[in-house]
């Protein structure tokens, strides 16, 4: 099978992150194994969903992880020309099609080259890591890394998560954590706002407080100009409550988010910001004795990414990569998690995030191309004396 037939199967699973994997996860067990390659799945508590990994090469230390994800985030909602879900061949140089970039046209890539894979004398092992649920939150990773860790004797090195850059190797990105804050107040006419506690009052001091503190990290010298913002960001992207401008609002929540720069600590900025509502609560309880504030969270951390740029990783990239111009992103990816797991971890996929999440999502063939001469390279340079060096 070519690339583009792997991927075009690839696309027709509509696997949504939170959904059961099984199907997609079983055609890419079968195939693999149908080159004489054991995979092994780590299944989640019921059995419902599961990740893949399996291992090419000899058993020794040094090798290499290619990470991906099987899930894509859902199509509901959106405006696609054509059936998000049927790989699709406009001859525009195009292939549209959910996850065609995002990332299923780097497991396609990574499929493809079984064959040499195999066939070729590797001085160092060369890995696939499937997960699952990483579009809600990079929720299976770290038990994929630690169970990858303890099934094998030898000890990989690096990891190349194959998320959309166009080629480039990226060595960084924020991390991020959302928040549902909810407010509880008393209801009342409004000329009585001086007697009452307006939710919606005090959840806009709230908003308030989160974008000071914003403002307070950066005053502090809090930034890293390797991203834009080149500084933790506080944003507050959802807000409801009140049934009327007359009436005093009993309820009201809103939902933000925090993406952060590798240097700062998310529990310390949480913990300040449920500090300070314990503050409110106490002065405004005595006003009214059900007042609350809770906030949840609605999305798991996913913690930030931060590889050095004279790291082994980065050089052995310099061996087999092109495009040379390492860079850092602002979305979030299962990078953090390996790296913090101690492999030496980079970004580097094909396609573009711009094409990510969107309708009519698509990854061009010329991208598919050069991801699989990439990997011709790396296969060749992980079977060549050079490797030893690194």
């Amino acid at each position: 099978m070519s690339t583009q037939e792997i991927l075009s199967k690839l696309v027709s699973f509509p696997v949504l992150g939170g959904e059961s994997n099984l199907s997609i996860i079983q055609w890419i067990k079968d195939y693999i194994e149908s080159f004489d390659v054991a995979c092994t799945l780590v299944p989640n508590e019921d059995f419902t969903k599961a990740s893949l990994h399996c291992c090419i090469g000899p058993s020794v230390d040094g090798g290499i992880i290619l990470s991906g994800h099987t899930d894509v985030v859902p199509v509901k909602g959106q405006d696609w020309d054509t059936d998000p879900f049927t790989l699709t061949d406009k001859a525009d140089g195009k292939l549209y099609g959910r996850g065609s970039c995002d990332m299923k046209g780097f497991l396609a890539c990574c499929l493809n080259a079984l064959p040499d894979l195999v066939r070729t004398d590797l001085k160092k092992p060369i890995y696939f890591a499937f997960s699952y649920d990483e579009e809600i939150g990079c929720l299976s990773t770290p038990e994929l890394v630690q169970h990858l860790k303890n099934h094998y004797p030898e000890t990989p090195k690096y990891a190349i998560i194959g998320e959309p850059s166009l080629l480039q190797p990226i060595i960084g990105h924020k991390g991020i954590c959302l928040y549902t804050t909810k407010v509880n107040g008393s209801a009342g006419h409004s000329s009585r706002i001086r007697q009452e506690v307006s939710a919606i009052h005090e959840a806009a001091r709230l908003v308030l407080w989160l974008e000071d503190k914003m403002n307070e990290l950066v005053n502090s010298g809090n930034t890293d100009e390797r991203f834009t913002p080149p500084h933790s960001s506080l944003h507050t992207g959802i807000i409801h409550g009140g049934i009327a401008p007359n009436v005093i609002a009993d309820k009201a929540y809103f939902s933000w988010d925090a993406r952060m720069i590798p240097k700062d600590n998310l529990d310390e900025i949480v913990s300040a910001f449920k500090q300070h509502c314990e503050k409110r609560i106490a002065a405004l309880k005595p006003l009214y004795s059900d007042f609350k504030i809770e906030t949840e969270e609605i999305h798991p951390p996913v913690i930030p990414f931060d590889s050095k740029s004279d790291s082994d990783v980065v050089k052995l990239m310099s061996e087999i990569n092109d495009n040379q111009n390492i860079d850092t992103v602002a979305y979030a990816s299962e990078a953090g998690q390996y790296n913090e797991a101690g492999l030496q971890s980079i970004i580097c996929g094909p396609g573009s995030i711009e094409q990510a999440h969107r309708a009519n999502e698509f990854i061009e063939k010329e991208q598919l191309i050069k991801y699989d001469k990439f990997l011709l390279n790396l296969i060749a340079f992980f079977s060549s004396d050079s490797i030893k060096k690194f």
